[in-house]
């Protein structure tokens, strides 16, 4: 999948994201931080999100169950895969994004890390998929036991 075809499908996808979180175009362009007037002109086929728009909706709503259908295979996986494409190969390494978390502790098959820009915690099991995150660290504690 190429960056084109990412936004397409983001653009076909927006208005089923936003009836299934039943936000209203206004609520949903404050979250994706676009217009109103730009919201309908995308929902009508007429305007795109494009590549910073699809990437906010995919972040943004990473719990749809609408984009996680429509990308099996892990939409932040895939957002970095596209995003690197044309890079340098040693720039295109499978844990580059890990330089952003330190790990707060772990155990035999969880890692609690923390996000040092953001300051958000995260749950990923050993084989680093994403099991959890918040900024309360004592729910993801629980979920460590």
């Amino acid at each position: 999948m190429d960056r084109d075809e990412f936004i397409k499908i983001c653009n076909s996808k927006l208005k089923l994201v936003r009836t299934e979180f039943s936000f209203s175009q206004d609520k949903m362009a404050v979250m994706l931080g676009i217009s109103k007037k730009t919201l309908v002109e995308i929902e009508k086929g007429r305007s795109s999100l494009g590549w910073s728009g699809s990437v906010v909706l995919c972040t943004v709503f990473i719990e749809s169950q609408i984009l996680r259908d429509t990308f099996p295979e892990g939409v932040l996986d895939l957002i970095h895969v596209i995003a690197f494409e044309n890079s340098e190969p040693d720039y295109h390494h499978a844990n580059a994004h890990r330089i952003w978390w330190q790990t707060i502790m772990s155990n035999d098959n969880y890692i609690l890390e923390q996000n040092i820009v953001s300051q958000h915690y995260r749950l990923i099991n050993k084989d680093l998929e994403v099991i959890a995150s918040s900024f309360n660290i004592d729910d993801l504690k629980k979920m460590m036991n």
